[in-house]
């Protein structure tokens, strides 16, 4: 059975995101594995004999690093996925018409122009009314 595309690709994003979760415990996998080493050479207090630190200060600065990168990428995709909804232009907003409205009005207008000639005399003057 051969592995498609979409199956390495489903693969590596499934890998990406694990190890994004397992950042942190990968650091204090680390600080375990080489303790003697940080101890030694990487420790801030290894010229002192008396401090008992151990490699902490070492591992307490991995893990600050550690989640500050984490709130960059964090932010970053933030900001990212909100630049790319807002700048979406590639297909124009279409103004949906409802297909018919709920009644037509048929309102009329008594309207007298101003321009015909209307005299007082005709309100006035007319026959008697039966």
């Amino acid at each position: 059975m051969k592995a498609s595309g979409k199956q390495w690709i489903t693969l590596g994003f499934a890998l990406l995101m694990l190890v994004k979760a397992w950042v942190i415990p990968l650091v204090y996998l680390d600080y375990e594995l080489r303790k003697e080493y940080i101890i030694a050479n990487l420790c801030v207090n290894r010229d002192n004999p008396i401090a008992v630190c151990e490699g902490k200060c070492y591992l307490a600065e991995k893990i600050v690093d550690a989640k500050k990168q984490d709130e960059r990428r964090a932010e970053q995709t933030f900001m990212a996925n909100l630049l790319f909804q807002s700048m979406d232009t590639a297909k124009p907003f279409i103004f949906k018409y409802p297909e018919h409205f709920e009644g037509r009005l048929n309102v009329t207008f008594d309207y007298i122009s101003p321009f015909l000639s209307r005299t007082v005399t005709a309100d006035i003057f007319h026959p008697p009314l039966a």
